[in-house]
Order: structure tokens, then sequence, then C-alpha cells
């Protein structure tokens, strides 16, 4: 049975809040962005694996095997999404990584209607337009040449790559429940990342106690909460919806920027921050109802 809408805006919201903690976990971990984000997805996983053997072991193993390629690529793609953002906020703000990793609501306009047979509505891609808008008013003062133009690549790049693993998500979400997709998804992710951390002989023990806090901050709050919100919702919205939801994620992360890391908070990325809650707001209103959503 679908969800009020009440109840599916709160777990959108609650998911927000909860990836935009992610950037300052991941800056206040002392390791390699491939570590960090190898023990977010592994961390993640462990905690998932029991409940899923024991509730949707028998449906995991129903799948066919093109559902099994399909969770594959999404947890690849989310496997590049976490290691290209987070290398970007070693040599880029917060404000402007988490802009630029969030224009997957353009990748998503772009690609849906080839990957998921959505179209975007007039009214939904003025709310992209206008959230996109204000993603620039936010990031435009931090762009800059050098190791700050590398980091802005790396975060574009994290973005095209959360756009996939959307759209791959919503596929299965049609037939999957999100204990299934999310063990699968998270899983696979984990995977690649630890063989990349072990073939390239890169330090993961003997770190920092602030940094296996960090990083056990990130599974559960980053990804066990919020990834798993944006995949739940995945069932009863668009994906154009959900991510163009994911734009909120610069306006909360620019707050904690300033407020853990002292960096700047200025008029225009306010401008921004208004200008993107009115995007998120325009697409909304155009959304169907969750029974209504045609997949």
């Amino acid at each position: 049975m679908p969800p009020e809408r009440f109840s599916l805006w709160l777990v959108l919201f609650v998911g927000v809040c909860s990836v935009s903690t992610g950037a300052v976990f991941a800056r206040l971990a002392e390791a390699s962005p491939i570590v960090v984000a190898a023990y977010r997805t592994g961390l993640a996983f462990l905690v998932l694996a029991l409940p899923a053997w024991v509730w949707a072991g028998r449906e995991i193993a129903s799948l066919s095997r093109s559902d099994f390629t399909v969770a594959a690529f999404s947890g690849f793609f989310l496997a590049c999404h976490f290691a290209a953002w987070i290398a970007s906020l070693d040599y880029t703000s917060i404000a402007c990584s988490v802009v630029l990793v969030n224009t997957n609501p353009l990748w998503v306009a772009v690609l849906a209607p080839f990957v998921t047979g959505e179209t975007i509505g007039r009214a939904k891609a003025a709310g992209i337009g206008v959230s996109i808008l204000g993603a620039v008013f936010i990031g435009a003062g931090d762009l800059g040449g050098g190791r700050a133009l590398f980091g802005d690549a790396l975060a574009a790049a994290g973005g095209v790559a959360m756009a996939c693993y959307l759209l791959l998500g919503a596929r299965l979400r049609r037939k999957l429940s999100l204990l299934a997709y999310v063990t699968l998804c998270y899983g696979t992710a984990a995977a690649i990342l630890w063989a990349v951390v072990l073939g390239a002989g890169l330090t993961f023990i003997g770190l920092k106690p602030q940094t296996y806090a960090a990083v056990v901050s990130l599974a559960f709050v980053s990804q066990l909460i919020g990834h798993s919100c944006y995949n739940w919702s995945l069932k009863w919205l668009s994906t154009s919806m959900v991510a163009v939801t994911l734009m909120g994620e610069p306006v909360f992360g620019t707050i904690l920027g300033y407020l853990i890391f002292g960096e700047a908070l200025t008029l225009w990325k306010a401008a921004g921050g208004v200008l993107i809650l009115a995007g998120i707001y325009t697409a909304s209103v155009s959304e169907k109802p969750p029974h209504a959503v045609s997949r």
C-alpha cells in the first residue's frame, strides 16, 4: 500500500539531513578516500547481511541473472560516486563539492527516458533548473583553478555516477524489497572498494580514533539512514523527483561547513539555498501521488 504523502516527504527530509552529514564526516576522516568509502559501504553491508539472510534470503536467491547484473552495476556506480566525491573534498570546499556532486538531477533528466521510461514535465524541468541555478549560486564563489578545479571535476564525476546509481535503483525497486536491494547494492560497492584498497596496498588499520568514529558515522547516518531513505523513496516517486530532492544537500552541507569548519557563508550562498528549496517545491507539486507513479 502506498504511503501517505506526508510520510513520503518526511522520509525524504530525513534522508536529505542524514546524507548532508556525509561531507563533514568524510572531511574528518584522515585516510585515503577509497578507504573511507570502503569502510562506509562495508560497515553498512555488515549491518544488513544478517537481516537480509533471515528476511530477504529467498527473495535474493530467486532473482534472475539480469537482476543481479543490474544490482552489480548499481553497486559499481555507487562505488564510483563515493570514490570520486570523497576524493574531491581534499581539493575543494564542502560547498562546491556538494553542489557539483548534486548536479545529478540534470543527468537523471537526460538519461531517465532511456533507462526507466520516465518523462520530465515542464514543471519538474523548471524545478530542476531553479535548483541547479541555486547550486551555482552556492558554489560559484569557490570555483577556482589548480587543485580546486581538479576537486570540482571529481565532484562532477561523482554526480554522473550518482545519477546512474539512482536510475538503476529505480528499475530494481519495482520488484525488490528495500532490504534486498540495499544489501545487494551496498555489498557490491563494498566488494569493489575493498578490492581496490587491498590491491593498491592502501592503509586501513592503525588509523586515528577520529577517523574510525567518522567512518562509523558515515556508515550508520549517511549510508544506512540517508541513502536507504532515498532508495525506499524510489519505489513511490519518480527518479527525477528523488534526484532533485538531493539538491537539498548543498543547503545543509553549506550550513554544516560553516558551523564546523568555518567555511564562508555568504549572501550568494543564502540566495542559492532559497532557490534550491524553491526548485524542490516546484518539482514536488508536479509529482503524481505515490500510487499513480508509473514505472
